[in-house]
């Protein structure tokens, strides 16, 4: 068999994809990038809740499998949505890297004021953490992300530690701990989407971690019964069964947590609804804020 795997363009989208391609070799699998541009890598200039979130990253990629132009795609799985398009599974899961973000900057703590981020969850999690600080907007792929701090236009930038692990990248700066500033759902992990061919999927299947499968299926459990989209502040993390999930306000000032073991993901379904239920001001005010309908 000989597959087509599509990817972003992006430094660490190609990086991404090389790992499945080699992991592919391994089972002697033969598979060939196949490069898609999507809306969110052509539209750079303004915020990323406003050209639809995360997904806007996924779609091209989707419809290029339905279209049978590539056999699967690779993502990070914290951009997939949570609601799909008919015909599509999530072939594998691979084992999970750092779930953790990471606080990049170039000279000392002690100097850093202006941070930059597009996440809003990010950008609660830091304010609740210290109000004085200024989160300013930045997009861009890491490169231009890093250019731009050491340009002097942030002080320091938000990173998911697993992509500098994945792009080989050392910079300075500190993980943030992912009990304390919990990370999106599924962060850190690589997933392989496929159109639900069994022969493809069978194949595919060989580089499914269960563990982490597990894990990340918790979390979109939740996810989903939240809501809220990617507009609001919302971070969900499970490992081994402990879950720790979090909807704050956009400027970190209000938060309602939960912190407890779950065994199943209808449980995982009942903590999320306990939460949305729990955080409905906080969802309704972010979108009320940034006129985002629910």
């Amino acid at each position: 068999m000989h597959l087509r795997v599509g990817t972003r363009g992006s430094k660490l989208a190609l990086a991404q994809a090389d790992t499945v391609i080699r992991r592919l070799a391994e089972l002697d699998i033969k598979a060939e990038r196949v490069i898609l541009t999507t809306q969110g890598d052509t539209t750079t200039g303004v915020p990323l809740h406003e050209i639809g979130g995360q997904g806007v990253f996924v779609r091209a990629l989707d419809d290029a499998i339905l279209a049978g132009g590539i056999d699967c795609a690779v993502h990070s799985m914290k951009d997939i949505p949570a609601f799909r398009p008919s015909g599509l599974l999530t072939a594998a899961v691979l084992t999970r890297d750092s779930p953790a973000d990471y606080l990049a900057y170039p000279s000392t703590l002690d100097d850093v004021r202006v941070i930059g981020t597009s996440s809003t969850r990010r950008r609660a999690q830091l304010l609740r953490h210290d109000p004085d600080l200024t989160i300013r907007d930045l997009r861009g792929n890491v490169d231009t992300r890093i250019r731009k701090m050491h340009a002097g236009e942030y002080d320091a930038i938000v990173l998911a530690k697993a992509g500098l692990e994945r792009l080989a990248m050392q910079i300075p700066g500190e993980p943030l701990p992912p009990e304390k500033f919990v990370p999106s759902p599924n962060q850190g992990t690589i997933a392989i989407v496929g159109k639900a061919d069994p022969s493809v999927m069978e194949v595919l299947s060989a580089l499914d971690d269960q563990k982490t499968r597990t894990d990340v299926a918790i979390e979109r459990a939740v996810m989903e019964q939240v809501g809220g989209g990617c507009f609001t502040p919302i971070g969900i993390y499970c490992k081994a069964g402990r879950l720790i999930a979090e909807v704050l306000s956009l400027d970190g000032k209000r938060t309602e947590r939960i912190d407890t073991k779950v065994d199943s993901i209808e449980n995982a379904r009942a903590q999320g609804r306990i939460l949305r239920e729990k955080a409905q001001d906080l969802i309704l005010e972010a979108h009320t804020v940034l006129k985002v309908p629910l």
